[in-house]
């Protein structure tokens, strides 16, 4: 897959970077130690964490090269690593392990979360947000339009996600600390000055590789437009041109003994 494009994540920056803000608010005081920025991005949680935690190290790990440039030109990390989420060597006793809608990218929830356990001090804290979308129209029509147009590339409409049901991260985390799991549905009002909004705000995630596809197969246009045509339908846009976007986040943290 391409790389991803920090200027088009950048697009809806106050939608997205609310729920950052929700869940670093339900972090406590964190002990000695460093602050992670789990899959950072392009910083924009960055500042948030600086804010909060001026006299602790903060450090970002970030696999795409493009995202992982526009973080460290922030100027608020220490270092920003490149790794991958599943794999990497933390390497430190952190006081905070943070990550924003990144855990989402990563397979095999119930074998990562315990890695990253064992980089966290005693009292510090994990804090994880993941959009919880896989059965929301915005990403089930962007799956039925894609094997519409091409079944053999994309024959399952109902591929799995790699977000657990909410219960799940209370058993897998619990035996590390004191646990607290939640959700909240955020009403996003999105526009957009061509296209459907919705369209607008997924294809700079969800959507990446069903449009790197089609782009390859030079059907991109056939695929926006058929998708735009759905989300119409679910998302209708009112008179100042606005879709209103249910949008749901799951929220994690974790206070370890």
């Amino acid at each position: 897959m391409s790389d991803w494009s920090p200027t088009k994540y950048a697009q809806y920056y106050d939608l997205r970077l609310l729920p950052a803000r929700d869940l670093l608010a339900a972090v406590g005081e964190i002990p000695d130690g460093a602050v992670m920025d789990l899959g950072c991005g392009s910083g924009g949680v960055g500042g948030l964490l600086a804010d909060r935690f001026p006299d602790h190290a903060l450090y970002g790990l970030e696999q795409s090269q493009a995202m992982r440039e526009a973080a460290e030109a922030t100027g608020v990390y220490t270092e920003v690593h490149s790794g991958d989420i599943a794999t990497h060597d933390l390497g430190l006793d952190l006081a905070l392990i943070f990550t924003n809608a990144a855990l989402n990218w990563v397979p095999d929830h119930r074998t990562v979360l315990p890695h990253l356990m064992q980089f966290l001090a005693p009292g510090g804290w994990f804090a994880m947000q993941v959009p919880s979308q896989h059965d929301a129209p915005s990403h089930v029509l962007a799956r039925e339009v894609a094997s519409r147009l091409d079944r053999q590339a994309f024959p399952d409409t109902d591929a799995n996600s790699n977000v657990l049901p909410p219960r799940s991260y209370v058993s897998i985390l619990e035996p590390f600390g004191e646990v607290r799991v939640w959700m909240t549905e955020y009403m996003q009002e999105v526009k957009a000055p061509f296209g459907h909004p919705v369209r607008h705000f997924t294809q700079a995630t969800y959507l990446r590789p069903y449009l790197e596809h089609f782009e390859a197969a030079g059907r991109l246009e056939a695929y926006l437009d058929a998708y735009d045509t759905e989300l119409n339908a679910a998302y209708p846009i009112d008179r100042q041109g606005r879709a209103w976007f249910p949008f749901k986040r799951l929220f994690v943290t974790l206070h370890k003994a």
